[in-house]
């Protein structure tokens, strides 16, 4: 990867937070179907919130597991929802798997999306099927598992990252919610898509778009 590598991870958090502020409208109309109406704002609140963090670093000195690390806690700090503690856990958990491999490489790139499901199914103790956004990381991951042993450039292997994640956030549509907030409209939260599944859509899309122009 010709970009210093905690810079690149800066950029895509960057492009990360653009993606989410540009669609904070529609994820917060989704939420307001089956939840508090303020998805769209809150994730938006804490990715600005990482990327102020991250323009104290001195990127050339800064290892990329470090980047996550920061922005584990600037989310928290800015969300106190219970988004921030599932993504705060998620990019704690993104930042030990990037000890193993600081290199951003393909398999460290599906490394981080395997360490951000799991960060996030083990503070959120959810499943595939509770309509959450699991709906939509659990099969990313496993497209990612997938793409990794077919040996997938990196474009390819983000295609099939947000292709898998379109499909499981759309199957929410169907599903009655089991946890979070949703969980007490029962039958009624049958027909809307998961906020927070339509927003790891857009992180997965944007953190694709980095890996991939660079790739």
């Amino acid at each position: 990867m010709p970009e210093n590598a905690a810079r690149h991870l800066s950029s895509m958090f960057q492009r990360i937070s653009i993606a989410i502020t540009a669609e904070k409208d529609h994820l917060s109309e989704l939420d307001g179907a089956i939840g508090d109406a303020d998805h769209g704002i809150t994730m938006a609140l804490g990715f600005m919130a990482v990327n102020a963090e991250l323009t104290k670093l001195d990127l050339e000195r800064t290892l990329p597991s470090e980047v996550f690390t920061v922005a584990a806690s600037a989310f928290l700090d800015a969300v106190g929802a219970s988004t921030g503690p599932l993504y705060a856990t998620a990019f704690r958990k993104a930042a030990q798997a990037l000890k193993q491999d600081e290199s951003l490489s393909d398999a460290g790139q599906v490394a981080i999306v395997e360490a951000m499901t799991t960060g996030i199914k083990e503070r959120g103790k959810g499943q595939r099927g509770d309509k959450t956004m699991l709906d939509a990381w659990i099969p990313a991951t496993e497209a990612a598992v997938n793409a990794r042993a077919r040996q997938c450039g990196t474009r390819e292997l983000w295609n099939s990252i947000v292709e898998a994640a379109e499909t499981g956030a759309n199957s929410t549509r169907s599903m009655i919610a089991a946890r979070g907030r949703a969980a007490r409209l029962g039958e009624r939260s049958l027909g809307h898509v998961d906020p927070g599944a339509a927003s790891a859509v857009i992180i997965l899309r944007a953190m694709g778009d980095s890996f991939s122009s660079s790739g």
